[in-house]
């Protein structure tokens, strides 16, 4: 008849699973970048669920920008200001043959820069541009230089950050960012898809960790029966 797992063995795998997935969460990636997001009508912000090219809102849209350190949309910080149409767009009338939209433009805490850089200001502005204008080229007519890479992501507003765009931290998420909705084609997520992220889930090293954990586990088990 075999005998069970002593208590102290028990422990010892209890201890290493642990121990393994403590390192995977403190070991967690950030990405630094500016999130997209749309005004949802009642003073909130919706995370995007497309790029700021595609987009092409109607006359009297809200539409925002965060810079910030994130490890995916689940977690990105929403711009700092409520998406209030009226005060933003307040002294710039409508118009036949164009339309108004109102943009947030959020360059994020210090905390959230780069190395050897200060975030700008956060400001607004309201944007009049062709009836058709997708959300991109409001930015591009009130923020410019604007920046992208070859993949069309947005990299930098008003020039800002200088340098950089999507690239990995080792930062993590920073204290205090809001939640937002998880999507897909937003502004970032394609660089996170690109780096292999898996959303905030355990990597291949820690699950590969754990296991190894486990083989030694069960063999030093079948050592110890064998000396009984």
């Amino acid at each position: 008849m075999r005998r069970p797992l002593s208590s102290a063995v028990l422990l010892f795998l209890a201890g290493a699973v642990l121990a393994f997935a403590g390192a995977g969460a403190a070991q967690a990636t950030g990405y630094r970048y500016w999130s997209f997001w749309e005004g949802d009508g009642g003073k909130g912000w919706t995370y995007a669920t497309q790029g700021p090219a595609v987009v092409r809102p109607g006359d009297g849209t809200v539409q925002g920008f965060r810079f910030s350190v994130s490890e995916d949309s689940q977690d990105a910080a929403r711009p700092r200001r409520a998406p209030d149409f009226d005060a933003v767009c307040a002294g710039t009338p409508a118009e036949d043959g164009s339309k108004r939209i109102a943009l947030v433009i959020d360059p994020g805490t210090a905390a959230d820069a780069p190395d050897g850089e200060r975030p700008p200001a956060l400001r607004s502005a309201c944007a009049r541009v062709a009836p058709d204008a997708s959300t991109a080229e409001a930015l591009a007519s009130v923020a410019k230089p604007l920046r992208y890479d070859s993949a069309a992501m947005l990299c930098a507003i008003s020039g800002y950050p200088r340098s950089g765009c999507g690239e990995r931290t080792d930062a993590g998420s920073p204290e205090g960012a809001e939640s937002a909705k998880p999507s897909t084609g937003a502004s970032g997520d394609a660089a996170r898809a690109d780096e292999g992220g898996s959303g905030g889930g355990p990597s291949a090293g820690v699950l590969t960790g754990v296991g190894a954990v486990l083989v030694l586990g069960a063999a030093a088990a079948l050592r110890a029966r064998r000396r009984r």
